[in-house]
């Protein structure tokens, strides 16, 4: 199926369930087009943009800049609400996983993970996944649809509200969300347009502000977007690589065999900024007795050679009914010293959030936990 095709297949919602249009994620241009189709001069489009993506308004009536018959127009035509939060979970570890209702009343998780220095949201960009790779327990979902650059940008505006980011004139407007990971449910450059079009809006210094170079886009290897984004969004790209040939890697993510790893190294290779100081984070995650070898650790030094790189090593973390396991800390320390005897950075990452099934790997819709069940 052609990404076109897909797109069309499996597009998202526009309007609420009162038939409004939702003006959240709309580019600029078309806002303007819009106020001017509404007897509007086309500024109102500057006024609208700096309410919902500065000041975080979730309601017309809140506008004090524009004329009350409008704000009252705009509230029978649009709107610019948020998702509705299903579930919240906090872990002990302070992580916080929401689980959000969507206008046609699917649902799709967000993550988001604190640290001393910084604040990750992890957003979603589809509702489930087609990519079925053995290990991960959101492709056990099977794909409903893909999120429109309103349901992204909501996942966002929804973190900042409770994190309490938005100026006021009371309380001092924090810094707690400072990265942007779309990492969270299904495969964002299977929703290429939708993904590219919120993160404009994020990047925009008039819109969210946040830079690219805290936002990273993670793909299982969709290789015809990857130098796509890095011209259109310049943002950090991460690959789930997870085994270091194509017949391991094919066993495990059946996408290898669309996108086999010689054409996708190509493209991380050729992938626009890349250098030194600009590498490409290579996720591989630890499964006992199938890749965490350390013929496997001398393979993948090998395969990823000329490559500004590091290699982010994932515990596994398991979920009922995967049929793996995670390695023995000692066989992963062994791993990454196999890398860092070689000249990788090869960091150990920390599972966040596994209490709540809010790790890497664990995002699935409580719905469908339950329907397992």
């Amino acid at each position: 199926m052609s990404l076109s095709t897909h797109a069309e297949k499996f597009a998202a919602p526009r309007l609420d369930a009162q038939g409004r249009r939702q003006l959240i994620g709309l580019p600029r241009a078309e806002l303007e087009k819009i106020m001017i189709a509404e007897g509007q001069p086309a500024f109102r489009a500057k006024q609208l943009w700096n309410w919902i993506y500065q000041r975080g308004v979730k309601d017309f009536d809140s506008m004090g800049n524009l004329p009350k018959d409008f704000r009252r127009q705009l509230g029978e035509k649009y709107v610019i609400d948020r998702a509705r939060i299903v579930t919240e979970q906090k872990s002990d570890d302070g992580t916080i996983k929401w689980l959000l209702g969507l206008s046609d009343g699917q649902e799709v998780e967000m993550v988001f993970i604190p640290t001393p220095t910084r604040g990750t949201l992890c957003v979603s960009s589809q509702v489930g996944c087609t990519l079925t790779c053995r290990f991960c327990h959101t492709g056990t979902q099977p794909l409903v649809r893909n999120l429109g650059p309103h349901e992204m940008l909501q996942q966002i505006l929804l973190a900042k509200d409770f994190l309490n980011e938005w100026p006021s004139e009371d309380e001092k407007q924090g810094r707690d969300l400072t990265n942007i990971v779309m990492m969270g449910m299904g495969e964002p450059l299977y929703n290429y347009d939708n993904v590219a079009s919120a993160l404009k809006i994020c990047m925009d210094p008039d819109g969210l502000g946040i830079s690219k170079r805290h936002i990273t886009l993670s793909t299982s290897g969709v290789v015809p977007q990857i130098i796509q984004c890095g011209e259109e969004l310049g943002v950090n790209l991460a690959i789930s690589l997870h085994a270091p040939n194509n017949q391991l890697r094919s066993e495990i993510m059946p996408i290898n065999q669309k996108y086999p790893l010689e054409d996708l190294l190509d493209a991380c290779r050729n992938y626009p900024g890349l250098s030194p100081m600009r590498r490409i984070t290579f996720e591989y995650v630890m499964l006992d007795g199938v890749n965490d070898a350390a013929e496997h650790a001398h393979e993948l030094t090998r395969l990823l050679i000329n490559i500004p790189c590091k290699i982010n090593l994932i515990p596994f973390n398991a979920w009922e009914g995967s049929g793996f396991s995670c390695s023995q800390e000692e066989k992963i320390n062994q791993f990454a010293k196999i890398l860092e005897n070689a000249g990788y950075d090869a960091p150990i990452r920390r599972p966040r959030g596994r209490d709540i099934l809010a790790a890497c790997g664990q995002l699935k819709s409580l719905s469908e936990r339950l329907k397992k069940k």
